[in-house]
């Protein structure tokens, strides 16, 4: 399936979400009729679009009755296994008058970042899986329940070339690919050396952005991925990348453009202190992070992450919901 004609199959949902997404109802029931829906915590697995609807976009409309779903990158390609994904990043932006997951509405503009990708087969979308930057919101709220992010909390841009729409021509294959190998690599530390077996300069370019998820931060550069993301990341998780059996993996890519999807796409053990606050207590857990890469001279030059932040806390015995509830004055008295 040609990239254009995978996009059209979830045009129909874009353009209702854009327009007047307190009206986009029956559009998103028909489109994602069929779909497996996999959402961040706490919706998990939903069934179909009406489920979908019910259970996460009519509250989301509720909280923001003006609401509106932009996007700043679409990518479309194959998989190593043949299926077609479609894969998007952008914001939900409206005005937030109305409580969304007891989070307190702020009467101002409000966004959520959001990356969600949907596999398509014999014209349908038959899996969906969505990480919305839920703590995002909670930031702008004012009811920040965890740990300060190190890196810069920031609306995260589109891409600089401003082409992240597309179409994106030929040569997603070997994006792909790229980002496949970089990632090898930085498997290599620290089981085969220290950080030079990462070969960053190899796949970065020196003032490349990486742009975290709320909680995590976006940074610049070797030194601001170094010391506000990777360094913790790594010494809390040093395991990362030795289950291969737990997770999954869909690598595709579209001209300078690459992307990976997977629930989960991460198995390792919190064996280390340093990263998000989180104690070193051997907990193992599963990360879903759904990325974008936009190569520039065969080098990243920018990266889209969102990570299900909420997933991990819940899985290591954290309820964040419950904490926001309580710096909201909406807990319930015990």
């Amino acid at each position: 399936m040609k990239p254009s004609d995978a996009k059209a199959v979830i045009a129909p949902l874009e353009a209702a979400l854009y327009a007047h997404a307190a009206e986009a109802t029956p559009v998103v029931r028909d489109v994602l009729a069929e779909a497996h829906i996999r959402l961040c915590f706490p919706f998990e697995d939903l069934a179909g679009g009406q489920m979908y609807w019910e259970e996460a976009l009519a509250p989301l409309v509720h909280a923001m009755p003006d609401m509106e779903r932009r996007v700043m990158i679409r990518v479309a390609g194959q998989d190593a296994d043949g299926a077609t994904w479609v894969g998007c990043a952008g914001h939900y932006m409206g005005t937030w008058e109305v409580p969304f997951l007891d989070m307190p509405p702020t009467g101002h503009l409000a966004q959520m970042r959001f990356h969600e990708f949907f596999r398509i087969e014999a014209g349908k979308v038959v899996e969906m899986q969505a990480v919305w930057d839920l703590p995002e919101l909670m930031e702008q709220a004012r009811v920040w329940p965890m740990a300060p992010a190190l890196g810069r909390s920031v609306m995260v841009p589109g891409p600089a070339t401003g082409d992240g729409l597309g179409p994106h021509g030929h040569g997603g294959a070997e994006a792909s690919a790229r980002i496949e190998a970089m990632l090898d690599a930085m498997i290599q530390h620290p089981a085969k050396g220290g950080p030079d077996v990462m070969q960053i300069d190899r796949f970065w370019h020196p003032r490349f952005t990486w742009y975290g998820p709320a909680g995590i931060g976006t940074m610049r550069g070797y030194a601001g991925f170094r010391r506000h993301h990777q360094i913790p990341f790594l010494a809390a998780m040093p395991d990362r990348g030795q289950r291969p059996d737990l997770v999954q993996h869909h690598f595709f890519g579209e001209g300078d453009y690459a992307a990976v999807t997977g629930w989960p796409n991460m198995a390792q053990t919190i064996s280390g202190d340093g990263w998000l606050g989180i104690a070193a207590a051997g907990q193992s857990v599963t990360l879903r992070s759904l990325d974008f890469w936009r190569l520039e001279d065969d080098l990243i030059r920018e990266n889209w992450v969102l990570v299900d932040l909420l997933s991990l806390y819940d899985q290591i015995g954290v309820d964040v919901l419950a904490r926001m509830r309580q710096l909201a004055g909406v807990a319930p008295w015990t």
